[in-house]
């Protein structure tokens, strides 16, 4: 390290930090070198002993880099003459300095003391001083992205608010050589996911003030030209066809290729549930930056497969389940699906037949599903047909469908039979963190919908169906909550009863934890059922339990919810408790022991995945 003119500051070059690494690269090799190999043989003799007396964890940075530490891994066994010995410890101290330098320490005091012995000891006494921290850091960013920034282009501005806004190392951080690295690394990162792929740093410098302890950091990044997205280059495709992919891609030629543009197109890819595997990635070195080839490399799935499943749920009890997903019937760019669902009380078919993805992001669909659910007052039998068209984006996805649908409700008061068609929309509205494992954001769920109903008993008239749910989450500190608020209403006539499925009932695993499934209902004669309004809302906070396993949190939460025929019979059923997370790569697996306030019992509930 440079001394400046007046011996009080230092500069840090690259090629001075290449050599330090260099240094801690060798080391780390001697030190990571097996202890012993001689399969089991008595350990060797020790060369020397070393004690290092340095706070944490400076001890064992030089316990483990030293020369004098690595000795024992070099040539153990053997013995040293006096002379290496002595050259050892003279170099040491000078060795211990570089050392400290590259946590902070450029003040450091050195002293080391040999005891003769068999073998000898040899104590390292280090006095750290004040560590240095971070002071004034001035980056400069040069180039193409200065130009498209002052435009106002939404990439150029986020690559020089990274720089300029978004410095990892803060006024009065620690500084250190792998978080000065870091923060160099992690802003050139940056820069090239806004689509400056070629962006590097012609400078950088730290110059340290060893009076003050403080780090004054400065660089030059230069941007390069920024890199467009031309056109696709395909690779894997055997059964689908190009035209899928060019309609998944969903890009206009030119367009900034910025990381986030990578990712979203992968992870669409991945959506459409052709693929087992996709890599989205830029050609490298292309002829013209202003129009790079994308290269997609696909490895198809399987055109058909058939999932097999058994399993209990809190809800409907004990089930089993069959899934057949068929990728191109008629060797057409379709996909059917069929969904058989046998539980202790309830029984379902759903099948769809969607198109692949078509230009700008839109599917073609038909459907139907015929289900059978009982409960302890009524059995309810139901079937729909539909048609629509779906769009799916990064935060938003809709469905615009026309559907006929018949109820029929057997109880031991009367029979109810219903018919519907209607026109519906639905969005779900995105904006968290993570769709699998969210804890930061909000979703909103919406449906609106209108048409005529047909019931018996009953009369025949108009109907509309308005349901809105929030969900939100937010971490406080080291524990993550959420809440989630949930209102609906049918509108229509006293005289007309719209099919079961297009009304509501409460409880349950994702509806007011503590009653059973669909239990919170109005009552006409003792017997429940669905009603016109509907209400939910659940506010929950949840924590990892032990370090070790960060996946695995504790919660507690309180529901509340129920359904009714007119907002002002609606008396919201309580129900609060402790409960389960592990946050699987698959989606949450949740386990609640939940206390119903109205029944004065315990349930146990457990539910997989997240849903919005």
């Amino acid at each position: 390290m440079d001394d400046s003119a007046h011996g009080m500051a230092a500069a840090i070059s690259f090629q001075q930090l290449a050599g330090t690494f260099a240094i801690l690269g060798l080391l780390a090799g001697c030190a990571s070198s097996p202890k012993n190999a001689d399969n089991g043989a008595a350990p060797a003799r020790p060369v020397l002993r070393l004690e290092v007396d340095a706070p944490k964890p400076l001890d064992k940075l030089l316990s483990t880099y030293l020369n004098l530490a690595r000795v024992n891994l070099q040539a153990p066994g053997e013995v040293l003459n006096e002379g290496e010995l002595e050259r050892l410890v003279a170099q040491a101290p000078a060795q211990a300095r570089t050392l400290l330098e590259t946590e902070g320490y450029f003040n450091a005091t050195v002293q080391t003391e040999t005891v003769p012995g068999d073998p000898p000891l040899v104590r390292v006494a280090v006095q750290p001083g004040q560590q240095t921290m971070v002071g004034e850091a001035r980056m400069v960013l040069q180039g193409p992205v200065l130009a498209a920034a002052q435009r106002g282009e939404p990439h150029a501005v986020a690559a020089r608010r990274a720089l300029s806004e978004e410095w990892p190392l803060a006024r009065g951080d620690p500084f250190r050589n792998a978080e000065w690295n870091r923060a160099k690394s992690l802003s050139l990162a940056r820069q090239r996911a806004q689509g400056y792929v070629s962006a590097d740093w012609s400078s950088t410098q730290a110059l340290v003030d060893v009076r003050t302890n403080m780090a004054s950091l400065s660089g030059t990044l230069e941007s390069g030209p920024l890199y467009r997205a031309g056109p696709l280059a395909i690779e894997g495709l055997v059964h689908h066809d190009a035209q899928t992919v060019r309609n998944v891609a969903n890009y206009q030629l030119g367009i900034p290729a910025t990381e986030e543009f990578l990712l979203d197109f992968q992870e669409r890819l991945q959506k459409t549930g052709l693929f087992d595997r996709t890599t989205v990635a830029l050609a490298q070195d292309p002829i013209d930056p202003a129009s790079t080839t994308v290269n997609v490399r696909l490895t198809e799935r399987k055109l058909q497969e058939l999932t097999l499943g058994v399993g209990i749920s809190a809800n409907l009890g004990p089930q089993v389940n069959a899934e057949h997903v068929h990728r191109r019937p008629f060797d057409q760019a379709l996909t059917l699906r069929n969904k058989l669902n046998i539980a202790q009380l309830a029984q379902s078919w759903e099948g769809e037949l969607s198109t692949h993805t078509l230009p700008g992001l839109y599917r073609n669909l038909i459907g139907g599903a015929v289900s059978r659910a009982v409960s302890d007052t009524d059995v309810v039998t139901s079937a729909r047909l539909r048609a629509g068209r779906a769009q799916e984006t990064k935060s938003i996805s809709r469905l615009i469908f026309i559907e006929a649908e018949h109820s029929l409700t057997r109880s031991v008061a009367q029979d109810q039979r219903a018919s519907a068609l209607g026109v519906y929309y639905h969005g779900v509205w995105r904006a968290v963190d993570s769709q699998l494992l969210p804890t930061r954001g909000h979703v909103w769920t919406g449906q609106v919908g209108v048409g005529q109903v047909r019931s018996d008993p009953g009369s025949n008239g108009p109907f509309s169906r308005l349901y809105v749910k929030l969900n939100a989450y937010q971490p406080f500190g080291g524990w993550f909550g959420q809440a989630r608020v949930e209102l609906a209403q049918v509108f229509a006539r006293a005289d007309v009863v719209a099919p079961e499925s297009l009304r509501f009932r409460a409880g349950g695993d994702d509806s007011v934890r503590g009653y059973e499934y669909r239990s919170l209902a109005p009552k006409v004669n003792g017997v429940d059922v669905s009603g016109k309004v509907l209400f939910t809302a659940s506010a929950e906070m949840a924590r990892p339990i032990v370090d070790s396993i960060p996946e695995l949190w504790g919660a507690v939460f309180v529901d509340a919810g129920q359904a009714a025929q007119r907002w002002g019979d609606l008396k919201p059923a309580l129900g609060y408790g402790v409960g389960l997370r592990y946050r699987s790569p698959v989606g949450p697996v949740k386990v609640d022991l939940a206390w119903g306030q109205e029944t004065r019992k315990l349930r146990l509930h457990l539910t997989v995945g997240v849903n919005f």
